[in-house]
């Protein structure tokens, strides 16, 4: 099919999501994208042009949320969906990098929550493909609201749930289409079904490890407190997750939120033409992992549990 222009592409994302935002992006109603937190998610939704960052992996998403896309010669894998407002969005990235929508076959989920799985409802219905969640997170997909188990249980909003193809990822299960395999990596903590993915890309004979993290940072409703003894098990997850993410092969690192890593940075290197990639960095994860620990503990200290 025909490329779009990169700045037109832009134009027509942001114009997307400025309709949908206000509700005047399409006639009639389409409940699978009407907005969740629309002046909230705002932030996150500032467009993005889609762009290659190494070999088959491509970013499709927002400067302030990642959504990954992996070309395995067999069809297309999307990681994350963002949110129901943003899917015309999503949907006119892939097609500004030449591919039709029905090549998406696989979308992989990392987390149940609103602002990276509010879309997928949609994604699947356009698509066709299959969401890809781990057992824990397809239980809320399911039923489209959060249990009782999530730390910001009570602040999260409803969203569509997903009623189509549902299929369960096992810890270190690869998943394969084409000449790819994406490997799950359970990361629970800040959800109870977080799955962060693994996979390699080769570009020039080189071949890197990519990863895409789940969100690993303590957040909650108002209240919660991680100390409290029964909430115990969450604190050991998201430390267990945490040295997951240190200890495993990473070259380039992506994060649900790309601020999270600096990614929202490393884009903007590379949209300049910065040499090398700004986004192979083999110390990305170990930083991260880092980061995460240090927030964890200062979360901690604020609940008045003596450092570590």
């Amino acid at each position: 099919m025909r490329r779009l222009g990169m700045a037109a592409a832009l134009a027509a994302s942001a114009m997307i999501i400025g309709g949908a935002a206000s509700g005047s992006g399409k006639a009639g109603d389409d409940p699978l994208t009407r907005p969740i937190a629309a002046a909230f998610a705002a932030r996150w939704l500032a467009p993005q042009p889609p762009k290659r960052i190494y070999g088959n992996t491509y970013l499709v998403g927002f400067r302030g949320m990642n959504v990954a896309l992996i070309d395995t010669g067999a069809g297309l894998i999307l990681i994350d969906a963002a949110l129901p407002q943003s899917v015309a969005a999503v949907e006119a990235n892939i097609r500004a990098l030449g591919f039709a929508l029905r090549d998406v076959k696989l979308i992989l989920s990392t987390e149940p929550h609103y602002d990276h799985a509010g879309g997928l409802a949609a994604l699947a219905r356009d698509t066709g493909a299959t969401v890809v969640a781990s057992a824990e997170a397809a239980a809320v997909l399911r039923r489209g609201r959060a249990g009782a188990d999530d730390p910001q249980f009570g602040d999260l909003p409803d969203q569509p749930a997903v009623t189509g193809a549902l299929r369960i990822a096992r810890d270190g299960q690869g998943i394969r289409l084409g000449r790819v395999t994406v490997l799950p990596l359970a990361t629970p903590g800040h959800t109870p079904g977080s799955m962060s993915w693994r996979w390699q890309s080769c570009e020039g004979g080189r071949c890197l490890n990519m990863v895409f993290a789940a969100s690993l940072n303590p957040v909650s409703a108002a209240g919660y407190r991680f100390s409290a003894p029964e909430h115990l098990p969450i604190v050991a997850s998201l430390r267990r997750s945490i040295m997951r993410i240190a200890a495993v092969p990473c070259d380039v690192l992506f994060t649900a939120h790309p601020d999270n890593s600096g990614g929202d940075a490393k884009f903007v290197r590379l949209e300049a033409g910065a040499r090398p990639n700004p986004f192979v960095d083999p110390a990305g994860c170990r930083t991260l992992a880092a980061r995460q620990s240090r927030l964890l503990d200062e979360r901690l200290t604020q609940e008045g549990v003596p450092a570590r």
